[in-house]
């Protein structure tokens, strides 16, 4: 890079994020830039806000006012979407996973690597169910994995599509000790060959350090330390 090249625009970021529900101002111009590769773990209170802020930013909400912006392009400027969800190079993984319950485990994966256009996606999908040791329940359907089993299907689908920034609600919730290290040190690994930014909302303060990087607190509907 020249040393008088800009700088790299973030991977991910608010500015001045307002949505109200009611007479409450859910998120009360919240802001804060995710560089490619960081990682930013998210707490605060239960209902302050934090499910809505990733629905915002993956563009599955409306904000009253402010800005998204993914790589520097521009996603959502005020209640306009100007970027839909699929055209951002995010991934969200939600607390109850989202998986399509009458595909395979391996359909699961597949579907997800066709549509973000890979050029080999069979390849794509298998690789990563065999990094996730998903590959022994490729025919199976998702209802008859494990917890962490299928916390893992849902992060294979989302780090299938290469995506830019990587949204976590709490995706590692009610399992085990054991089964929570092993989904983080999986989840580590990938994310250091992809180079995809991360925010993950999380209420353990264990799962925050476990994570690495900055973290903040969402509190009366914005961002701070």
């Amino acid at each position: 890079m020249s040393a008088n090249a800009p700088p790299a625009a973030p991977a991910l970021e608010a500015e001045g994020l307002v949505l109200i529900r009611g007479e409450r101002r859910v998120l009360d111009g919240c802001s804060f830039a995710l560089a490619a590769g960081a990682r930013l773990a998210l707490s605060g209170p239960s209902g302050c806000g934090k499910t809505t802020l990733l629905r915002v930013l993956a563009g599955l909400e409306k904000p009253a006012e402010g800005a998204v912006r993914c790589a520097g392009a521009a996603a959502t400027e005020g209640p306009r979407l100007l970027l839909a969800p699929w055209q951002r190079g995010l991934q969200m993984v939600f607390q109850d996973l989202g998986l399509w319950p009458a595909r395979t485990v391996r359909q699961n994966v597949l579907d997800a690597a066709r549509a973000s256009g890979q050029p080999d996606p069979g390849t794509a999908a298998d690789a990563l169910l065999a990094r996730l040791r998903l590959d022994s329940f490729a025919g199976r359907k998702p209802g008859s994995l494990s917890g962490g089993e299928a916390r893992r299907l849902a992060l294979a689908r989302a780090l299938v599509t290469r995506p830019r920034a990587l949204l976590l609600d709490e995706p590692f919730t009610s399992l085990d000790p054991a089964a929570r290290e092993e989904g983080f040190a999986l989840l580590d690994e990938l994310l250091r060959e992809t180079g995809a930014a991360v925010l993950l909302v999380t209420h353990d303060p264990w799962e925050a350090e476990r994570l690495g990087g900055a973290r903040a607190r969402l509190l009366d509907g914005r961002i701070g330390p």
